[in-house]
């Protein structure tokens, strides 16, 4: 703990020499409000996050590319208080078992599907395992990315108990055509490759992007490959009125080699996951909203592997999974300071888990409790109503009633207060609850399977300030977290017997010290009465941003301490340092070079229980814009 304050105190103390607030003048206050983050994720309209009482952090573009990185989560890792995504090679999360990319926040886990991923507001998850696909987000389609601290229920229904990560996708805002190329190749045979065309011509816009990565990673067995595409057409309707359709495909095919204790063989998996999308969109002065269809899809096909190579399994797992969906809102503004928003939403969630011969391909085996309940359908209606009663006080309030045509129905409240008492800092309190339904699998599927499963809820209550000093921004946000009805397995069966009692604080700065260096920092503070698999008690991150003419470096410390890879009888923790920097140099307006390392201490450690992460990686590239 000692080394945690220590580390926590350089980073802020070191931050605050500075301008006080009271130095600057009223046209610099002002300035630094004109920047102020807009997001869309704790309300459905664009709105100042100083007015909405959730703990909201956003990523722009520009810093989702700085790193080069093809996969927008380890970016979200460094920047977001508390978030923690598991990995187990230099690229390629995988599925099944041995899988990383397990998402969690504040010790409430994404690999349980209670932690939401969401593409412009819908819903991404694997209809069987109700948990995201991390292979799937993929920086090529983000614009920006949000990441809401705490249950989003009201607004994302199941799921969203944790937290939500939104992707906002790319569009083309000014008329015009870009291209862009990025090619890239690394330790281990790594190869990452991405192009992006963008154009504007009047009232159409569009983007095309694809990609192509490969890796051989660091352990034999291990190898990785994905082929992903994004596609964004958009037309203004009217002056108010705009449409867009959208897909994103991804193909990627991972290799598992076990646990370094337990080696497996020919253990292979080839996964296709998709997303298509159309929505018609109004934007008026005081109205706003959306009419929307979308489908996240999956077709999963996975060898179990063996032990012994001379004798190979005899079966392909297989699923085929849909998550479909309609979803409308509309917000109002009834009178001063008011809005009101109110929406409806739609599911139909399918899911097909069998096997099949190597052989012939015959079906062999599917489950019989699964038979007849492969679809299950969700439609849920909510109310959010924000009220700035004075200038330094907001109300915000909400409420969603959600129907399961399995669970039943489920009441989800929320409620919080933000107070000004600056024109630059805001006090924020939030109490909202959340939910998530029982997955296909843990009702019908393998032995544990349970049809009389309830949803999980928790109770989540935070306080925060946030504060604004010319080029120094800071917050503080303390939190807690009560849970029951939590699905665990006892006596080789799911029951909703588990509880959750999670608290803890995270705090955030960053300076701009001139026109060359800024610093970013943020830490965070986990205490859990019932520990879980990836929820470390401690995580900091201090960057650095140094710019000066075509030159540009970027440098990150994260350090993690109290991470669980083991719980129970052989609890085991993970603590380590890890150094990574990037640097580019801009040749010319087209052409810029670049070059990244990663673990550059070169430190052991692991996420997944028997997966050692490898140690000092680099990789090279050049990127093109024309």
């Amino acid at each position: 703990m000692k080394r945690i304050a220590s580390i926590i105190a350089a980073s802020m103390v070191g931050m605050v020499v500075l301008p006080t607030q009271a130095s600057l003048s009223a046209e610099e206050v002002d300035d630094s409000l004109s920047l102020e983050e807009v997001v869309v994720t704790g309300t459905r309209n664009a709105v100042d996050v100083r007015y909405l009482p959730m703990s909201v952090t956003v990523i722009g573009r520009e810093k989702l590319v700085e790193q080069n990185q093809p996969s927008i989560l380890p970016t979200a890792m460094q920047h977001v208080p508390g978030l923690l995504i598991t990995s187990r090679s230099m690229m390629g999360y995988g599925v099944s078992n041995g899988a990383a990319g397990g998402i969690n926040l504040r010790g409430i886990s994404g690999g349980a599907g209670q932690f939401l991923v969401l593409i412009d507001g819908h819903p991404q998850y694997q209809g069987i395992y109700g948990h995201p696909i991390s292979d799937s987000y993929q920086t090529l389609m983000a614009e920006q990315v949000e990441v809401l601290r705490g249950p989003a229920s009201v607004l994302y229904g199941s799921n969203a108990m944790g937290g939500v990560m939104n992707i906002i996708t790319r569009s083309m805002h000014e008329d015009g055509v870009k291209t862009d190329l990025h090619l890239g190749a690394g330790s281990y045979g790594t190869i990452q490759t991405e192009a992006s065309n963008q154009i504007r011509s009047g009232k159409f816009s569009s983007t095309v992007s694809a990609q192509y990565n490969r890796t051989d990673n660091h352990r034999p067995r291990m190898g990785f490959e994905q082929y992903g595409g994004y596609l964004k057409l958009g037309y203004d309707l009217a002056p108010h009125w705009k449409a867009y359709v959208d897909a994103d495909i991804t193909r990627f095919n991972s290799s598992y080699p076990g646990a370094i204790s337990s080696p497996l063989y020919d253990a292979d998996q080839w996964i296709t996951r998709g997303m298509v999308s159309a929505a018609l969109e109004n934007h008026f002065d005081k109205v706003s909203g959306s009419l929307s269809v979308y489908s996240n899809f999956g077709r999963h096909k996975i060898d179990d592997g063996t032990a012994d190579p001379s004798k190979p399994t005899q079966r392909f797992f297989r699923s085929k999974d849909a998550l479909t969906g309609i979803s409308w809102f509309q917000t109002a503004q009834l009178f001063e300071g008011n809005r009101l928003t109110l929406g409806v939403d739609y599911q139909n969630i399918y899911g097909n888990a069998y096997y099949t011969s190597k052989q012939t391909g015959e079906v062999l085996e599917t489950s019989n409790k699964q038979s007849g309940r492969s679809y299950r359908n969700e439609i849920a209606g909510y109310i959010d109503f924000r009220q700035d009663l004075l200038d330094w006080l907001t109300l915000d309030a909400g409420v969603r009633l959600n129907h399961h045509s399995v669970t039943g129905t489920e009441w989800i409240p929320q409620a919080g207060i933000v107070v000004r008492p600056l024109h630059t800092g805001e006090v924020k309190v939030m109490a909202s609850k959340g939910f998530r339904n029982p997955t296909m699998r843990e009702m019908y599927l393998y032995p544990p399977s349970n049809e009389e499963l309830e949803a999980e809820r928790i109770w989540n209550y935070e306080i925060s300030w946030r504060h604004r000093m010319g080029n120094f921004d800071y917050g503080a946000n303390l939190f807690y977290i009560k849970g029951d009805n939590m699905i665990q397995t006892i006596n080789r069966k799911n029951v909703n017997t588990g509880e959750i009692k999670n608290y803890g604080v995270e705090l955030e700065a960053s300076l701009r010290i001139d026109s060359h260096w800024s610093l970013s920092t943020n830490h965070s503070m986990l205490h859990m009465e019932n520990k879980i698999i990836a929820a470390p008690e401690y995580k900091g991150f201090l960057g650095v941003d140094y710019q000066r003419s075509r030159f540009r470096a970027v440098a990150g410390l994260q350090y993690i301490s109290g991470l669980y890879t083991e719980v129970g009888d052989n609890e085991t923790q993970e603590n380590f340092c890890l150094l990574n920097a990037s640097l580019s140099y801009s040749v010319s307006r087209a052409l810029s070079l670049w070059v990244r390392g990663e673990n550059l201490l070169a430190q052991d450690y692991e996420f997944n229980l028997g997966y050692p992460m490898p140690h000092a990686t680099f990789m090279a590239g050049i990127n093109l814009h024309f």
